[in-house]
């Protein structure tokens, strides 16, 4: 392994590390047991088969919603809009389930790909946006954050709900649940979406890492100028990285609406996964098997943070300190790098 690749796999693991030690300072200055907050969490996340069978399903969209947001970063663009296109691909998916009844063979696939259409369809906006006027689009997906929840919200009410603020329930042959899995964790909210993650994290690695078009998406993404020359069309690769990315944004919203829920409901306000994801594909180093670990370690940092406040009284929003600890120290890798070289050169 060379030089190199060890400082990207540290980086993330010492910003981790550096976040937990910060975090333990803010728990001490609060008045609070590090000691016993961190054991509460671990043991919320993986203490019994219950816990693990929650942290499991936590982590499966944010596995969907890292690709999604790290397939835009590596072929040259930021996709900000995974929020809302999680949102539409979640509005697809449950349609899908709740308007058909037909063999699930064919009922599970086609809710998943609607979503999929979905997501892609909402991030072709920006990318059209992007490739043919040249608008930026962190400002295109930002806002359309906004627009795909509250459109989806009037969708819910006019047309998939008849009590204003839910839909019904899909049918079982559109369902991920798994009677086998959640028996095994104890009535866990697992299902079979944590497959179609890894599924989908082996299909962004191989099309980027060993395909043609891959490798001419990442081309665009690293010097337009220089793929121009070279005979690529940068206008349609552009929008095609941005489709592939809303696609993998929609089936994270699939997983939530056809596993975890069954339904969908008016949302207040945005679910936060999509934003997480962005934190996720952060601290992967926008890797697939970086982002599957990302996942879980935010899915356990998620699920265990519920057991803080009845095991060592400690409240849950220090548990967003340390992630956001955590990002921070990501953001900073300059400094980790810095540090990581000079050790290097000591020992050498």
């Amino acid at each position: 392994m060379s030089s190199n690749r060890v400082t990207n796999f540290l980086v993330p693991v010492f910003a981790v590390l550096l976040g937990m030690i910060a975090g333990s300072i803010v728990m001490l200055v609060s008045g609070y047991d590090p000691i016993a907050g961190y054991s509460a969490l671990v043991y919320g996340a993986f203490g019994d088969s219950y816990y693990i069978g929650e942290t499991i399903r936590q982590a499966t969209p944010y596995i969907l919603a890292g690709l999604a947001v790290a397939f835009a970063f590596r072929t040259g663009l930021f996709n900000i809009g995974v929020e809302g296109q999680l949102i539409v691909g979640w509005l697809a998916a449950v349609w899908v389930g709740v308007s058909f009844d037909l063999p699930k063979i064919i009922h599970l696939p086609l809710a998943i790909l609607a979503a999929a259409a979905a997501g892609a369809l909402w991030a072709f906006i920006p990318g059209f946006l992007k490739a043919r006027f040249k608008v930026h689009e962190v400002i295109i997906t930002i806002m359309m954050n906004y627009i795909a929840l509250h459109v989806t919200n009037a969708v819910i009410r006019s047309v998939l709900s008849d009590k204003g603020f839910k839909s019904a329930k899909i049918h079982d042959s559109a369902s991920l649940q798994s009677e086998f899995l959640q028996s095994i964790t104890d009535y866990s909210t697992l299902h079979y979406g944590i497959i179609v993650a890894l599924i989908g994290a082996v299909v962004m690695w191989f099309l980027l890492e060993k395909t043609t078009k891959g490798y001419e998406l990442r081309a665009v993404g690293f010097n337009q100028h220089a793929s121009q020359y070279a005979g690529m069309n940068v206008p349609s690769n552009i929008i095609l990285a941005m489709v592939i990315s809303g696609a993998f944004a929609g089936v994270a919203g699939a997983m939530e609406g056809l596993g975890t829920f069954g339904n969908i409901s008016v949302k207040a306000g945005f679910t936060g996964v999509g934003f997480d994801g962005i934190a996720v594909a952060l601290l992967g180093s926008n890797n697939a098997f970086g982002i599957i670990l990302s996942a879980f370690l935010f899915g356990a940092l998620k699920v265990g943070a519920l057991e803080m406040p009845s095991s060592a009284d400690v409240p849950t929003e220090l548990v967003d300190i340390v992630i956001a600890l955590i990002i921070f120290f990501v953001a900073s890798s300059y400094l980790i790098r810095l540090l990581l070289s000079r050790f290097q050169k000591e020992g050498k």
